[in-house]
């Protein structure tokens, strides 16, 4: 205990992700999260007919015992989940007590409405990895998505009015705030643990990556039903991607010119450097290392211009599986490229591809490699993600926490752009050459509609964002 709460409360409710908010809360030292201590149908998690040494029938009788039972059973702060249709009776005790923290973990009803139904038709609630997802499209019900957020909004309600008239304040979490360091590492503090964690703990996987669209049979029916409704933005495309720093290591100056170069993980590189050695006629490169690195080079070069350069996302993501997945060498992901082949049936050969490894077989290793990209990038699977196979948007956020570089070129438009660049600095361009493609097949020879969906599917924030049209 301390001196501010003896206990926590967390408040949610099914599918709004307080499994995961658990798992990363039993990572922080000083607190212990019981599960649905209350559930009237189970006691912590499915199954479980006894808690803390409580059997249910105890617990029935006097909830009080399984409450003064966790507390006992842990070093700092105990606390569970609560649901609105869990035992009435613990919420009465414990909302107009301020030394119980309140933890609010809320999400788009219209996102729990469909997970739930989702996983009521699979009647898969948790996920570990990818490899055993299951996947069903539901059909959108008007009066039963009334009803659940009926059931939603006097739950919160509740609570809402019982902190007011205690003069109370919660914790407030989005579904999206659970992958948060930062903001779970300030729950902590507020929570007054001396705790703090230093990643997200992964073992729960999303399990219903995507867009309404993919989800729902009804899609048209339900934004018709809902057009009364303003707050759901059917539109958007989730983003589970981790947020990234400016990633500045790698950025690269000329000493003789006031240029920059921000690349862009699995974009340019070579063809860039090579460009900008030339501009300044031989002239050194400055390799930054840090940040500091960058700022000293900016004081000595005033005027300075800074760039960075798109690849299209088909090409990308086919430069990045040839160089780092496919082809064995010092580029190569080695460990990624073993887990690929034996855990998520990437039909990568065993080594170096032979003579015997032709168009077909490069395009069904690089649609495979495509399935597990998505699913990595929606927090689907235990492997990093990667910034060469991240979206370039998320890249592009990342830069402008350091820096906002002057212009976004195209590599397909590079020769045009980076003249234009160096008029403004009074240089003459020397001439662009494109990088030569990685892989023992090209891209060309296996492009077709099919890979051009399967990409844009991936990447689809990419496509509307930066404007990006079909490879062809």
């Amino acid at each position: 205990m301390n001196g501010r709460f003896d206990r926590f409360i967390l408040l949610a409710e099914m599918r709004t992700g307080s499994n995961f908010l658990e798992e990363n809360l039993n990572s922080i030292d000083g607190l212990r999260c019981w599960g649905e201590a209350f559930n009237p149908h189970f006691t912590g998690k499915a199954g479980n007919k006894v808690l803390a040494g409580v059997e249910i029938a105890d617990r029935e009788r006097d909830p009080n015992l399984l409450l003064e039972a966790m507390a006992e059973g842990t070093t700092g702060l105990s606390g569970f989940r609560f649901f609105h249709d869990h035992d009435r009776r613990v919420i009465d005790r414990l909302l107009p007590d301020p030394s119980c923290a309140k933890i609010v973990l809320t999400r788009n009803p219209l996102d729990s409405y469909v997970s739930l139904k989702i996983a009521r038709e699979t009647n898969q609630w948790r996920l570990n990895d990818m490899k055993g997802a299951k996947s069903a499209r539901i059909t959108f019900d008007e009066g039963e998505f009334r009803d659940h957020v009926a059931r939603l909004q006097a739950f919160q309600l509740g609570i809402q009015r019982g902190l007011q008239t205690t003069g109370q304040t919660a914790f407030y979490l989005a579904y999206e705030d659970v992958g948060e360091v930062q903001v779970l590492n300030g729950l902590a503090a507020w929570l007054g643990v001396p705790g703090r964690i230093g990643r997200i703990e992964q073992a729960t996987k999303v399990q219903n990556p995507g867009e309404l669209s993919d989800k729902v049979l009804n899609y048209d029916q339900m934004v018709g039903a809902l057009a009364d409704f303003d707050h759901f933005d059917l539109n958007r495309t989730p983003v589970f991607e981790p947020r990234r720093g400016p990633q500045v290591r790698g950025y690269i100056a000329a000493e003789r010119a006031p240029v920059m170069f921000m690349p862009m993980a699995g974009g340019p590189l070579l063809s860039v450097e090579r460009w900008l050695t030339a501009l300044t006629g031989g002239g050194a490169l400055l390799h930054a290392e840090t940040q500091k690195d960058i700022r000293r080079w900016m004081r000595g070069h005033g005027g300075h211009r800074s760039f960075t350069m798109l690849r299209h996302p088909v090409a990308r993501l086919h430069e990045t599986f040839c160089r780092h997945i496919l082809m064995p060498g010092p580029d190569c992901f080695s460990e990624i490229r073993d887990t690929l082949r034996t855990h998520y049936n990437v039909p990568l050969p065993p080594g170096k591809p032979g003579a015997d490894y032709g168009v077909a077989a490069h395009r069904a290793a690089f649609m495979a490699f495509a399935d597990f990209v998505n699913g990595n990038l929606n927090g689907q699977t235990s492997l990093r993600v990667d910034p060469n196979w991240a979206s370039q948007g998320s890249l592009l956020q990342g830069m402008a926490q350091f820096l906002l570089p002057d212009r976004i070129l195209r590599e397909d438009e590079a020769s045009a752009g980076l003249a234009d660049l160096s008029r403004t600095l009074g240089l003459e361009s020397p001439v662009w050459q494109m990088e030569e493609p990685q892989g023992p097949v090209g891209l060309d020879r296996i492009y077709d509609k099919g890979v051009e969906e399967r990409v844009r599917g991936i990447y689809r924030r990419d496509y509307l964002t930066l404007g990006f049209d079909a490879w062809r």
